[in-house]
């Protein structure tokens, strides 16, 4: 029923052509379009706990290649995306690993992490006009469904995948996926996904305004809907105001209310976020209220395999005050003070600055209301712009989290650092 649900889709997606280019008429062929790259990264995550909870890390090398071919020309274009990843454990410590929010090395039946994880993937995906279908091994990035790469690897779905970009401007997506990969484990199901379907798209009114609707629905965990506006005013030629509204709203299955013993099955979130940009500055006022009856707050993202949770991407919460903490427990309301800095303005290309402050309050669990968090965000992310090493990216990340005694059954205190190297190379 859903593989005919997509097909209409896409059917629906080829009618509404319009007169603008067609790219797979424009195709140069499996080969002349075909692209290798490797990323090279090395990555550790250390959490300074407090309250008396042990102190987490996990240091890791990664490689990360990714292959993508062009498409045969003709009305229908065929071709192949594929990947292979490989992550070594520098630090392999059996009582400093394991934290859910790191997860560089998946624990054993040991106890022990893995010392090295590798894993692969392709996909076939073919081309009429504007169109693509891509089956296989893949990594979305949807607001609904956005596969987690701000770990030491990044996770994978297999499934189905429609894009059409048919009309200038517009963006439809209809996808279904069935397994999940996580990124700190082998294997193609190593999530234990079931199955999620995805449905949307964007749309680019004008220059200034752009839009966004999408739905999913999770086999046995729940559906989601999630809306999106962004408005950018121009006050001068280096200056702008945007406005970003992003919102969620969650409706969990019966059976995994059941199951997980979850109070309450019902989540809408929603965050809106002014900045303000002038020269290399800018300054940001954001808002972002989470309100329902769902004890879990705002759910997304983690496995359904050994955790018994979502499984639609680490990174799928596009929302504006999601740094450690993401500010998404039941009733929780938060305001965010944000700073950036670009000092390619000051003679240094490449070199950025972000600062946020972000305050929490409001937090209902099930023994308290009116908990409270807070935390302060620093960033420094340094880009080398020419040389042997173009594109290196140097990220320093830190965060000082402080969660209230009412809270702690939410979230915990600490003090976390970030930091990332990241070396893309193109091998073609």
């Amino acid at each position: 029923m859903l593989n005919k649900r997509i097909s209409l889709i896409a059917l629906g997606m080829l009618s509404a052509t319009q007169a603008m280019a067609n790219d797979q008429a424009e195709s140069k062929g499996f080969v002349e379009d075909s692209s290798l790259k490797v990323l090279l990264r090395n990555a550790y995550i250390n959490r300074d706990y407090k309250d008396g909870n042990k102190d987490k890390s996990e240091w890791g090398q990664a490689a990360i290649g990714t292959f993508s071919s062009g498409f045969t020309q003709g009305t229908v274009g065929v071709g192949v995306d594929a990947f292979g990843l490989y992550a070594l454990n520098l630090e392999r410590s059996e009582d400093r690993s394991g934290a859910q929010g790191i997860d560089f090395f998946k624990k054993g039946d040991s106890g022990k992490p893995a010392n090295d994880l590798s894993k692969g993937g392709a996909a076939v995906k073919f081309r009429l006009s504007n169109t693509t279908l891509t089956y296989g091994d893949q990594m979305p990035a949807l607001p609904v469904l956005n596969y987690d790469n701000s770990r030491l690897l990044p996770e994978s779905y297999t499934g189905t995948m429609i894009t059409s970009k048919e009309i200038k401007g517009l963006q439809l997506d209809a996808g279904r996926f069935t397994a999940e990969s996580r990124k700190s484990a082998e294997g193609r199901d190593s999530g234990g996904l079931k199955s999620i379907n995805v449905l949307g798209g964007s749309y680019q009114f004008t220059e200034q305004f752009k839009a966004a609707l999408y739905a999913s629905d999770v086999e046995d965990v729940l559906k989601k809907q999630y809306v999106n506006a962004n408005y950018v005013f121009p006050i001068d030629k280096d200056q702008s105001l945007t406005l970003d509204f992003n919102g969620y709203r969650t409706k969990l299955d019966n059976s995994y209310v059941r199951e997980n013993g979850v109070t309450g099955d019902d989540n809408k979130i929603w965050s809106l976020a002014a900045t303000f940009a002038t020269g290399p500055h800018s300054f940001t006022v954001a808002h972002q209220r989470s309100t329902g009856d769902s004890n879990l707050g705002y759910a997304y993202g983690g496995y359904q395999k050994g955790q018994g949770r979502v499984g639609d991407g680490g990174n799928t919460i596009y929302l504006a005050n999601s740094y450690w903490s993401d500010f998404n427990a039941e009733d929780e309301r938060s305001w965010q003070l944000g700073y950036g800095l670009d000092f390619g303005a000051f003679g240094v290309p490449g070199l950025s600055y972000n600062f946020a402050y972000v305050r929490g309050d409001n937090i209902t669990t099930s023994t308290s209301e009116g908990g409270t968090e807070r935390e302060i965000f620093n960033q420094f992310k340094y880009v080398v712009q020419s040389g042997p090493a173009k594109d290196l990216s140097v990220k320093v990340r830190s965060s000082i989290l402080r969660v209230s005694q009412k809270s702690s059954e939410y979230n915990v205190s600490g003090n976390e650092l970030r930091v990332f190297v990241d070396y893309p190379i193109n091998i073609f």
